[in-house]
């Protein structure tokens, strides 16, 4: 079974709109892993729109199942991990200003750094991942920068698939392929939603975890964030 890891940051979000404590983070953290969600993700950025640095800390004994750590591997982005220590970091190559994830790495142009970073969290005994895109060459450079895993970047499945597409699975099938092939494990996320997970994990070989948030989220403000949360599980099985 595919495990789902929760994203809150949208729960963040609606928090900090009204500048107090509701939504509570962890009350939410908590009631999805007892819902039957497998982890957590949070992704911080450097302004705090949404999930703030102390959040990160203050989920830390709070997240009993696996917890994911997303973003930017600058500087602050760092030390926060290695002070926090979750089972898996993502690494992220988004702006300081960016809406939301946008692009995957390039693992080959990139490679010198990704080394260096990845280095340093696998000496601390934390998981890497990689978020890319579905291209062969930058699988092959994953690889080389040491991670642990990656992360397939899904908006353009997402897309093609709410147009009727099904080919636009192809792409992602040829790399988790390779990804298997190197002994890379495979996670995956961005737009996935009730209505396309099941095709995607079905078609992708050895999905490890998907993180989803924004179409989880907004699907429990009709289904009831319980219910949405074992749907998904059913449709991982």
């Amino acid at each position: 079974m595919t495990k789902l890891s929760v994203n809150i940051n949208k729960i963040a979000t609606l928090r900090n709109s009204r500048g107090g404590n509701v939504p509570n983070l962890l009350v939410v953290a908590t009631d999805v892993q007892r819902f039957g969600a497998e982890g957590i993700t949070i992704h911080p950025r450097p302004d705090e729109r949404h999930i703030r640095y102390q959040d990160a800390r203050d989920l830390k004994p709070i997240v009993y199942t696996e917890y994911n750590i997303e973003g930017n591997p600058v500087k602050k982005f760092m030390d926060l991990v290695l002070e926090v220590k979750p089972t898996q970091v993502t690494l992220v190559p988004d702006a300081d200003d960016a809406l939301t994830s946008n692009a995957g790495w390039n693992t080959i142009k990139h490679k010198d750094f990704l080394v260096e970073v990845i280095s340093e969290f696998k000496r601390n005994n934390i998981r890497t991942s990689i978020f890319i895109d579905p291209v062969v060459e930058m699988i092959d450079g994953a690889k080389n920068t040491g991670a642990d895993r990656i992360e397939l970047y899904t908006e353009e499945f997402a897309h093609q698939y709410s147009l009727g597409n099904e080919k636009g699975i192809e792409a992602y099938v040829k790399a988790a392929l390779r990804a298997n092939e190197l002994g890379l494990g495979i996670n995956a996320g961005h737009d996935l939603s009730l209505d396309n997970i099941k095709f995607f994990k079905d078609n992708i070989p050895n999905l490890l975890e998907v993180s989803i948030g924004h179409a989880l989220i907004s699907e429990s403000l009709y289904l009831g964030i319980e219910n949405v949360v074992n749907m998904y599980l059913q449709k991982l099985k």
